[in-house]
């Protein structure tokens, strides 16, 4: 199970996960599209600063998330780090989320870090989608990961 840290910080998601894979497999599997589709969300991911793409995911009413990520590559370190912005299709100006995936070889493998940044703790809203993805990182998000890196 991965560890999740929840300091107290509403407006961030923090998880760490052990990862029995080197970081160039780790990466592949977070920069490929066809890869990121298995784990994560289809999208049409181009690793440059800059692109814009989208990801679709099933709705969900009770967060006002209508299932379309309109998403931007903001920063990357090949094997080491990348930052992608993410903001719902249909209300751009409701959500302005980083996520920032960073990998730190430990021993025969990987240990990935995932900061998801700029919930806004004032919005029950955004605090119920905070509550959803942080259980998801943690539990189907990383699972479906190590799945399709056991499978490579």
């Amino acid at each position: 199970m991965p560890a999740y840290e929840d300091d107290g910080d509403l407006t961030t998601i923090r998880v760490a996960q052990f990862l029995p894979h080197p970081p160039a497999k780790v990466w592949r599997a977070l920069t490929e599209p066809e890869l990121i589709a298995q784990w994560m969300m289809p999208g049409d991911f181009r690793l440059e600063v800059g692109h814009r793409y989208t990801m679709a995911a099933l709705p969900r009413p009770n967060t006002e998330f209508s299932g379309t990520v309109e998403a931007e590559v903001l920063a990357y370190e090949t094997e080491r780090m990348l930052a992608v912005r993410w903001q719902d299709a249909d209300r751009p100006d409701a959500v302005d989320w980083t996520i920032t995936w960073t990998l730190e070889p430990e021993g025969r493998g990987t240990r990935l870090f995932l900061v998801h940044e700029g919930f806004d703790p004032d919005d029950p809203t955004q605090l119920m989608a905070r509550k959803i993805m942080g259980g998801g990182w943690r539990s189907s998000v990383i699972t479906a990961l190590e799945a399709v890196l056991d499978a490579l």
